[in-house]
């Protein structure tokens, strides 16, 4: 596992030589606000001579303090419209610099704050320090490289390394799914790694491979893998894994992950450089796996969480699925392809169908689909992940409560609304099928192309009969996270493994 360990140290000694650390990494808006009197004294008349000094991140020598190395992260941009992840950028550019400098394990301060938007401030940082210090799987396994940093300390006054360190074990294994070429992490490899970093978690886990029973029992996905089929390597796979907490049951979350490992479109292929980056379409998946990989660390009591990974490439081919197809979901409704390059959903809606069959039996069960679904979340939102939820997840405040957590946590939602137009425009128009997975034209031109996606995933689910009025009413949310799986570069930016932390917490909540 490719992580730097979190060490909670309550102790102000800490930040002097001597005490094991190397290096001094203080976040803070003013330095008025930082309470080591060494460091407020060193910090203020260093100002005094580097005017930088508390404007941008700066290395400060510092004899007696540890390492000789203090780094001054200043928290800016605080305004009416400021979340926490400003204290999440001035942690990258601090621990950047103490990479830099050659410091292996540093000490990060984080200045407390009254403001409620801050509240976290202190784990944030440190989940950005993570995200940060990152590097790629085929980068490790090429260069034999290990981490970085051999620790970091985090100045608290209360533990928070246990959850801070299985957040960050899930991002790990989320990011190194989400990031990898697709080779490296086909659908096989990918199947393959999650079993592997599993391994004695106490999570019960299950691989189906069989092509026979994919196609009888995923119907929809092995549509999409079906040109995939001949090509032994780049079989689809689904993978199902469940949590089960100590204790009576008292809510249970189902999770439907969307592991599309290369998406050339199919059939309606991607033109003019459009598949750069489709390597990255398995994000929902990653972030799904690495959320179960954090709940077998933290052992949460009095939930169950039930997982289904659907993992295949979108392969263009002699056997490749075509427009005008009408096939049947594992629901028994039957679906005409709008267009093969909005596989994402097809692959979604049979997980969801046999997640739904689960959730009747399940004690106070709520959906969830995860994916890099469209590209009008982006123009819509740009790195803000979309919820979409029923109108039972509606009553119930589930997108609501979502976005309260992701605010607080830097891993912002922005809530969308099903209108009776979503389901109009999935309705199939003469008739032949049940309903039609999307129209021709990209999502990014089209009105509503991320919302009426979830109108389709409740149709071709059976979950729409699971409605307010039904015997039995289901809650569902549809989380749509193409815009803020990565950061940075638009096609190879580094994965975010988002929404993982605020999941987690909404989870445990």
């Amino acid at each position: 596992m490719f992580q730097v360990p979190i060490i909670d140290v309550n102790n102000d000694q800490a930040i002097f030589e001597g005490e094991g650390f190397d290096a001094v990494i203080v976040v803070t808006p003013n330095l008025t606000d930082v309470t080591q009197q060494e460091i407020s004294l060193l910090a203020e008349h260093a100002k005094q001579i580097d005017h930088r000094v508390g404007k941008q991140a700066t290395l400060l020598f510092a004899p007696g303090l540890a390492g000789g190395r203090l780094i001054i992260a200043p928290v800016t941009g605080d305004d009416d419209y400021a979340d926490v992840r400003i204290y999440a950028k001035a942690a990258k550019e601090g621990i950047s610099i103490a990479k830099d400098a050659g410091a292996t394990k540093p000490l990060l301060i984080v200045a407390s704050s009254q403001d409620p938007r801050f509240s976290f401030a202190t784990e944030v940082a440190a989940l950005a320090c993570g995200q940060t210090l990152w590097q790629p799987l085929e980068t490790r396994e090429a260069n034999s490289l290990s981490p970085a940093l051999t620790a970091m300390g985090l100045m608290t006054s209360s533990p928070k390394s246990d959850l801070l360190n299985a957040l960050e074990a899930g991002r790990v294994l989320a990011r190194d799914l989400c990031g990898t070429e697709p080779e490296r992490m086909s659908a096989i490899n990918f199947a393959d790694y999650c079993v592997a970093s599993f391994k004695d978690s106490g999570l019960d886990v299950a691989v189906i491979e069989d092509k026979a029973t994919l196609i009888k029992d995923y119907p929809l996905l092995s549509a999409v893998g079906r040109s995939s089929f001949d090509v032994a390597r780049h079989h689809p796979r689904v993978v199902k894994v469940a949590y089960t907490g100590e204790g009576d049951i008292t809510r249970t979350l189902l999770f439907a992950g969307k592991g599309v490992v290369y998406d050339t479109g199919g059939a309606d292929i991607k033109i003019a450089g459009g598949m750069a980056g489709m390597s990255r379409d398995k994000g929902g998946a990653a972030a799904v796996a690495g959320l179960m990989k954090t709940l077998s660390i933290l052992k949460p009591k009095g939930v169950r969480v039930i997982a289904e990974l659907g993992l295949v490439r979108n392969s263009i081919g002699s056997e490749a699925f075509v427009t005008d197809e009408i096939i049947t979901s594992h629901a028994g409704v039957r679906v005409r392809i709008g267009n093969t390059d909005a596989e994402g959903r097809l692959v979604l809606a049979d997980l969801l169908s046999h997640l739904r069959i689960q959730a009747t039996q399940s004690v106070a069960p709520s959906l969830y689909s995860v994916a890099t679904l469209t590209g009008h979340v982006v123009r819509a939102y740009g790195s803000y992940t979309a919820l979409v939820e029923n109108a039972v997840a509606k009553q119930q405040g589930v997108a609501a409560t979502l976005q309260q957590i992701g605010q607080q946590w830097a891993e912002p939602f922005e809530v969308s609304y099903l209108r009776p137009e979503d389901f109009d425009k999935v309705a199939d128009k003469n008739g032949a099928a049940d309903v039609i997975s999307s129209n021709n034209g990209p999502s990014s031109v089209t009105a509503r192309g991320h919302q009426y996606p979830a109108a389709f995933l409740l149709k071709a689910s059976g979950l729409d009969t699971h409605h307010l009025k039904s015997p039995q009413p289901l809650s569902y949310t549809h989380i749509d996270i193409a815009g803020s799986a990565t950061e940075g570069d638009p096609l190879y930016g580094k994965p975010t493994a988002q929404p993982l932390v605020a999941l987690l917490q909404f989870t445990v909540g």
